[in-house]
């Protein structure tokens, strides 16, 4: 059997790998009539159907699906022959290969699992925090299932979504209400919406920053309805700043934590007692953004600028908020906690409609925060346990498993431990370096690059870091379960 080269429909067919079949285009240009035989030579859908392995792919999926999968296969081969680039015949057999790994192909989910070996703990490209074993079993238990996401079990009534999670944010938190919305940037939006429309929110210039996606906060005051009234400067802001410029229609003061950059040097920011009482002694709320959603101190591990939830509430600031998916842990969420007034305003505004989140978040977030009830926070949630992993563990860890890979690295190949940083990521702990042990990967032929793309391209892909044209891995951010596939993919790489 001949096998034509169908490399020329990879645009159709992507990840199917068809190098080694043997190429039979020749140079030279079909004739019409050369191309008119080709045309004829291509087997119908109905002979196609009948073949043993696409007949099992009918009986895995349906038989209009394989059927729509043929025929865009045979489009495809026919505009490869009348283009000239296929001048061989198409038998029954090769198509019948190339329809399999087609279908594979569509059949293969695009959201797949990634070994992160970057060092950045909360990557957003990678999908931020990585949940809990428990926030994962309580999503497996309720996502089939009916539940009683906004039903009372005692009284047959409606509920609201918030009552379970609810009591476990005011006990964390030391608050008398709380809501969750879909994340911090929608919980700012809704803030400010319910709070300020038509009036002015003072905010110093040094905190209207961009929370990533090109998301300011500006823009969200102004799409909020609400005014901005910047006061200060970037790097120098004091409370008479703020004082000079409340009046009738200042609705409420804004304290915003930048989370992903630091201004250092000469600078100045008022200090949260001092905005409380100014902000109280003129019955307006302050409202104060807090970005991560730290409610562990980590200053032990060398994160010491983060504000933690808790002594915010603690100090009487009137609204806070923050995300569920970075320092928290958890999965993508807003959280708003603080005076039940305020809370209830909030879930009396239409849009929070819009800004909902469904049964799997409420699941994964309340398993999330019953670590934190439980005291068992850095022990059983992975961002941070990431974050406080001693470096001589990941000395320990490292070592053995260098050790396992020298003896399977092919020649030509070598690695070495260093000594580097692990970054928290995510838009949290910008100056913030946690120090960790690099594996530096060499390869005589081939270059950091090449080795970190053929790494992505692993099941599951792997992802490393590239600095300095050097390829490393940080097994700070690398589970222990999922060792034996990064060696794997990194002897395949070298290879």
């Amino acid at each position: 059997m001949t096998v034509p080269d169908f490399s020329i429909l990879r645009q159709s067919v992507p990840g199917v790998k068809i190098d080694s079949l043997p190429r039979l285009c020749s140079n030279e240009p079909m004739s019409e009539t050369s191309q008119e035989d080709l045309l004829r030579q291509i087997p119908a859908v109905d002979h196609l159907l009948q073949l043993p392995r696409v007949s099992q792919w009918v009986e895995r999926t349906s038989r209009s699906f394989v059927v729509s999968e043929i025929q865009a296969l045979l489009r495809d081969v026919r505009d490869a022959i009348r283009a000239g680039r296929l001048s061989d015949a198409t038998d029954s057999a090769s198509l019948e290969f190339l329809l399999e790994q087609r279908i594979e192909s569509r059949l293969r989910p695009g959201l797949v699992p990634v070994i992160n070996a970057t060092g950045v703990i909360l990557h957003t490209n990678l999908g931020r925090a990585p949940l809990s074993v428990a926030a994962q079993q309580s999503l497996s238990a309720i996502a089939g299932q009916f539940t009683n996401l906004e039903y009372d079990n005692e009284t047959g009534a409606r509920s609201h979504r918030d009552q379970f999670l609810e009591k476990s944010l005011t006990e964390i938190l030391g608050c008398e209400a709380a809501t969750v919305v879909n994340n911090n940037a929608a919980a700012v939006f809704l803030i400010l919406n319910t709070l300020a429309a038509g009036r002015e929110v003072v905010v110093s210039r040094g905190e209207l920053v961009e929370i990533g996606g090109a998301f300011r906060i500006p823009d969200i005051l102004a799409r909020s309805g609400a005014l901005l009234r910047e006061v200060g400067t970037t790097n120098k802001t004091r409370i008479e700043d703020y004082a000079e410029v409340i009046g009738q229609n200042t609705a409420l003061i804004l304290r915003v934590h930048p989370s992903n950059y630091r201004i250092l040097g000469f600078t100045h920011r008022p200090d949260l007692g001092d905005m409380l009482e100014l902000a109280h002694r003129h019955q307006i709320p302050l409202v104060e953004d807090l970005g991560s959603g730290c409610l562990v101190d980590l200053t032990p591990y060398g994160i010491t600028d983060e504000p933690i939830a808790q002594k915010s509430a603690a100090a009487g600031v009137d609204l806070i908020c923050f995300s569920g998916d970075k320092l928290l842990g958890g999965p993508q969420a807003g959280i708003i906690a603080g005076a039940r007034k305020l809370i209830d305003s909030i879930r009396k505004n239409p849009l929070i409609r819009t800004y909902r989140v469904e049964k799997l978040i409420y699941s994964a977030l309340e398993a999330t925060l019953a670590s934190y009830r439980q005291g068992r926070a850095l022990e059983e949630i992975p961002t941070l346990r990431m974050i406080s992993t001693p470096q001589a563990e990941l000395r320990r860890r490292v070592r053995s498993f260098s050790s396992r890979l020298r003896k399977k690295l092919p020649e030509g190949a070598r690695v070495q431990i260093t000594d580097g940083n692990s970054v928290v990521g995510g838009g949290s702990c910008p100056e913030c370096n946690l120090p960790t042990v690099l594996l530096t990967l060499e390869s005589q032929n081939k270059g950091p690059q090449v080795i970190a793309s053929l790494l992505r391209r692993q099941k599951p892909p792997i992802v490393l870091r590239v600095e300095e044209d050097h390829a490393l891995v940080d097994l700070r951010t690398v589970f222990p379960d999922q060792e034996a596939i990064l060696l794997s993919g990194l002897v395949s790489a070298l290879r």
